[in-house]
């Protein structure tokens, strides 16, 4: 499989992104994850908009999903969604909600919005992929830093460090927004647990590329990506 490049330009996202309005838009929760995102999708992830369930494909799980405008936005400048297709968002008949619906939108794996429980859906799908023979297929799961405070990702995190899975990415994006924190920062909570840690600029693509591209042999990745949100 070929991953799909775009010929629509980072700058443009912006624009992009104010076609959809309405009252739930949680704008800076989305647009803390717009430079994350389009690293991923347009340097990182073998996606195909012309086949988006190819089987041998890499997995991007958004349990971030009270913000998908960024998303929604990278998935439109990716060729799964067209720029129309935005200015229905939040709309009844639109396939586009507040919170992301992997039954109705093209390339969108998982429906999500109640937070914690994207980390462990991707632990099961990075296992699940290793155990039927898809070794090459990555996942890569976007979570918020107080979504952390869900207790499930506790377990989530244990077990992937405990069983070694070298496929799987967890990208938190922290934006300060966690009220009470942990002891020596969010990636002390993985690296306890056997997890590949990087710290990293949010906003730095370069940063950001070099760090979901890093070796972690034996051990799942977690990239606390640290930003400000911007507004749209």
């Amino acid at each position: 499989m070929v991953r799909m490049t775009t010929a629509l330009s980072y700058s443009q996202l912006p624009g992009l992104m104010t076609r959809m309005t309405g009252d739930e838009k949680y704008g800076p929760s989305a647009t803390s994850t717009l430079d994350v995102l389009w690293v991923l999708y347009q340097d990182i992830l073998r996606v195909d908009s012309a086949d988006p369930d190819d089987p041998d494909r890499d997995r991007f799980l958004l349990s971030k999903g009270h913000g998908p405008m960024a998303y929604y936005a990278v998935l439109a400048a990716h060729g799964f969604l067209t720029a129309e297709d935005l200015d229905g968002f939040g709309a009844f008949d639109s396939p586009l909600g507040f919170h992301p619906d992997g039954t109705l939108v093209p390339g969108v794996e998982i429906s999500s919005g109640s937070l914690g429980h994207g980390l462990g859906l991707a632990v099961g799908t990075a296992l699940g992929l290793r155990l039927t023979g898809r070794p090459r297929a990555r996942v890569v799961v976007l979570v918020g830093d107080a979504e952390l405070d869900e207790g499930s990702n506790a377990e989530a995190i244990q077990f992937a460090g405990r069983f070694g899975l070298e496929r799987l990415t967890a990208v938190v994006i922290d934006n300060d927004s966690a009220g009470l924190g942990w002891p020596g920062g969010i990636a002390a909570r993985f690296a306890v647990e056997g997890w590949a840690t990087i710290d990293v600029d949010g906003r730095d693509h370069d940063a950001l590329r070099r760090a979901f591209t890093v070796e972690h042999p034996e051990r799942p990745l977690a990239v606390v990506a640290h930003v400000e949100p911007k507004t749209v």
